[in-house]
């Protein structure tokens, strides 16, 4: 979608939300923010002293702002995350307003001036998510989990093949699945995941993690699950030359390509 489409969308929205959200957000203006590939339509609310940011989606998406809600009230107090400011939903959207995080997103390009830095910062951070304690966690996203969902968006055409990543242009969603099938890993490693470990999903100030994006996939999974997905991410944007920064921040010494490998595969299906 074009961004002048979205901000036709957002002076609807403007008029169309629940009043209780119009309250709160009176005298902010509004400016869509278009990196990203969600269902969600997110939007950058500036105001007179702070910012905020509203997702807003519709009601019969695959994923589900509430997931995400949910998952960030979890995580208040735990790690630097949005705050919760308003949740609601109509007969056709789902909203949620957040606080913002203050800094730039990690697949900036003016981080070029000191890469080496900034991506040991981002496996630093990931370090950080993967030590939550994880004995009262709810939410799973373990690999049967996500293989029953996987197959389920097969079944129901949810998968998008036009965005398959370069490598798997011009295949088809069942084949990939028995693909995935076939190359599943005999061990998980769990601990607490971000589930799209990413760069725009990272918030840097000062070459440091001033707090993290996006939570929705959140959840009990294997490390290889963000570490798979931060490597792509490194390498689409600054060149794969720079991952080893990330894995030295991270502590990573040896790297199971067979995983990293997996679990790229998996995120075509989501």
């Amino acid at each position: 979608m074009e961004a002048r489409e979205i901000m036709k969308m957002a002076v609807i929205h403007l008029m169309e939300v629940p009043s209780s959200l119009s309250k709160l957000t009176k005298g902010f203006s509004w400016e869509p923010i278009t990196i990203g590939h969600s269902e969600a339509m997110t939007f950058l609310l500036k105001g007179p002293q702070t910012n905020q940011y509203l997702k807003v989606q519709p009601i019969h998406s695959v994923e589900h702002l509430f997931d995400e809600k949910e998952k960030l009230e979890w995580l208040e107090g735990k790690l630097p995350v949005p705050r919760v400011l308003f949740y609601g939903k109509d007969e056709a959207h789902e909203y949620l307003l957040m606080s913002e995080v203050k800094g730039v997103n990690a697949s900036d390009q003016s981080h070029r001036d000191d890469l080496p830095s900034m991506l040991e910062s981002l496996g630093t951070g990931l370090k950080t998510i993967h030590r939550v304690r994880i004995d009262n966690c709810p939410f799973i996203q373990s690999m049967d989990v996500k293989l029953v969902e996987a197959k389920n968006r097969v079944e129901q055409g949810w998968v998008d093949e036009d965005d398959f990543d370069e490598v798997r242009k011009g295949r088809k969603a069942i084949d990939l699945f028995e693909e995935l099938i076939a190359k599943r890993p005999l061990n998980e490693e769990f601990v607490f995941t971000h589930g799209d470990y990413c760069l725009p999903n990272v918030i840097m100030e000062k070459q440091g993690v001033s707090g993290f994006i996006d939570w929705g996939r959140a959840g009990l999974s294997d490390k290889y699950q963000d570490l798979a997905l931060a490597i792509r991410s490194i390498t689409s944007n600054f060149g794969k030359e720079f991952v080893p920064f990330f894995l030295a921040g991270y502590g990573m010494r040896e790297l199971d390509e067979s995983r990293v490998a997996f679990y790229q595969l998996m995120d075509e299906f989501f």
